[in-house]
């Protein structure tokens, strides 16, 4: 016989299953509490007693989204590194990854459209940056490490790249070919990598901050 701990865990991922499929479907302000308890099962106040309200199932619907993002971008990673892939692949591979799963159709409206709106651009921002956020930190660290981008400010870059994908990912929410938008992305991102990898160009002239490359 499971536990009382195991019976409300599971109550708890049945109630976020059918919340996320009918947030994806419907949108937030198309889901109706009543709808949703009686597809379950449940009583309104099971779902209170778990969430709070319908906000906080929503908030844990998103949390969820964004952890399941993360967790394909480590995936990405992965699978390119025991590919023996040199880099940048591995880094442009978990953007691809992030990209792919936020447009993905069972997450993109409760993550990129609806998520911004209902909770806010703070909140939403802040549970990106527990997830996605630090592993796109930890790639471009690697990249520096690896002497395939030189920078003096690795947050600062990954403030900027984390905008960049974001923007492209609210963007292809509302594309007719959310793929070509990814591929064009991903090809632009290594552009801008290969420029941050190169200190005798014009950007390192007018910035002589930039280390200048041993005349041998």
């Amino acid at each position: 016989m499971p536990t009382k701990a195991e019976q409300r865990e599971r109550t708890r991922e049945q109630i976020l299953r059918v919340a996320t499929r009918n947030f994806a479907d419907s949108g937030y302000a198309g889901v109706a509490l009543e709808d949703l308890v009686a597809e379950v099962g449940l009583t309104r106040g099971a779902l209170y007693h778990h969430f709070g309200s319908k906000h906080g199932l929503f908030a844990a619907v998103v949390e969820r989204a964004q952890t399941s993002v993360a967790e394909a971008v480590e995936r990405d990673v992965a699978r390119s590194e025991k590919r023996g892939e040199p880099a940048p692949a591995p880094f442009l591979a978990g953007c691809r990854a992030f990209l792919e799963a936020s447009l993905a159709p069972e997450v993109r409206r409760i993550l990129l459209v609806d998520g911004p709106a209902v909770l806010g651009w703070g909140d939403w921002r802040e549970g990106d940056l527990d997830s996605s956020a630090l592993l796109l930190e930890d790639g471009v660290a690697e990249l520096v490490g690896a002497g395939v981008i030189r920078t003096h400010s690795v947050p600062t870059v990954t403030t900027m790249i984390s905008g960049a994908l974001n923007e492209v990912a609210i963007a292809g929410a509302g594309a007719d070919d959310p793929q070509r938008a990814i591929d064009d992305a991903i090809t632009t991102l290594a552009r801008m990598l290969d420029g941050l990898g190169r200190p005798d160009g014009p950007a390192a002239e007018r910035h002589p901050e930039f280390p200048q490359p041993h005349a041998t």
